[in-house]
């Protein structure tokens, strides 16, 4: 496969360990420590993409709950950090690379999305350091290893963006196993209380499929400051939702919510962390 068309990991050796032996130590540990599977189908998951040490151990829940399964691809929905762009942005290349090898792009599919709204659309600059999709990959790649991947990096998190890439992703994805994966943080650098509170109505809205609700909350907020009392992937998470919900999920479960204090110990200005998954569920939540 050519260089040229194969995304670089952009943050391996920083935000997470750079060679394979002990990346897949620490991922595994994660995993290991996790609990709480859903029983029934899994259409979805929301899991966050800060470094590893401190949002690895409650995105392991996420994956956790994917064990066992498996997926004709992986759809990953993330924010852009860096470029500023209306839109969707759809990756371009073959395959993502990681530690633990190349993670191949569904191609076919990434054109159907395109085709499917004027507002997905290939970006080059948006995927080069973007790492919301990137701190996904370790977790996909241990526990649904020959899954590939469709990367999605959204820009301004407007209404008709969110609107027009669930409903591109609803029509696109049907008929198909498909696994739709949104990669968010929660409110960023509040003191513990304060972001505790701030997250609780997330994580409330999250629990009830209540997708019209947050989107409100979602709104009641200036646009520069949605990602610091809200959640940063905000617009990727309410698409995943409304998405799944008209593949036919039914439910959300809530894995797992911590803040990066839980980890440091100093909770003076904390990011929060919240894993989920959507899907249609039996009753409780076997180990």
């Amino acid at each position: 496969m050519a260089r040229e068309y194969v995304r670089p990991a952009a943050v391996a050796g920083s935000w997470y360990p750079g060679t394979a032996a002990a990346l897949t130590r620490e991922v595994d540990r994660y995993l290991s420590a996790a609990t709480g599977t859903p029983a029934g189908d899994v259409l979805g998951i929301v899991s966050p993409h800060a470094g590893i040490m401190y949002s690895g151990p409650v995105a392991a829940y996420a994956y956790h709950a994917l064990r066992g399964r498996a997926y004709d691809v992986a759809v990953l929905i993330g924010p852009s950090h860096y470029d500023a762009f209306d839109g969707v942005a759809v990756a371009h290349h073959d395959a993502f690379e990681t530690p633990l090898g190349l993670i191949p792009v569904d191609r076919d599919l990434c054109s159907a999305l395109a085709a499917a709204s004027p507002l997905i659309h290939p970006r080059p600059s948006a995927h080069v350091r973007e790492h919301s999709l990137e701190m996904q990959l370790p977790f996909l790649k241990r526990v649904l290893p020959d899954t590939p991947i469709v990367p999605l990096v959204m820009g301004f998190q407007s209404r008709e963006t969110i609107v027009a890439v669930a409903d591109a992703l609803a029509r696109t994805l049907r008929g198909r196993q498909a696994l739709l994966v949104a990669s968010t943080d929660l409110s960023h650098y509040f003191d513990g209380r304060t972001a505790g509170k701030l997250d609780g109505r997330v994580v409330d809205y999250v629990n009830r499929f209540d997708v019209d609700g947050l989107l409100d909350e979602f709104e009641q907020y200036p646009e520069h400051e949605r990602g610091r009392r809200v959640a940063c992937g905000g617009g990727p998470a309410l698409a995943m939702l409304r998405a799944a919900r008209a593949l036919g999920a039914s439910q959300t479960r809530v894995l797992r919510y911590a803040n990066s204090g839980d980890i440091s110990g100093d909770y003076s200005a904390v990011v929060g962390y919240l894993a989920a998954a959507v899907g249609s569920f039996e009753s409780g939540l076997p180990a």
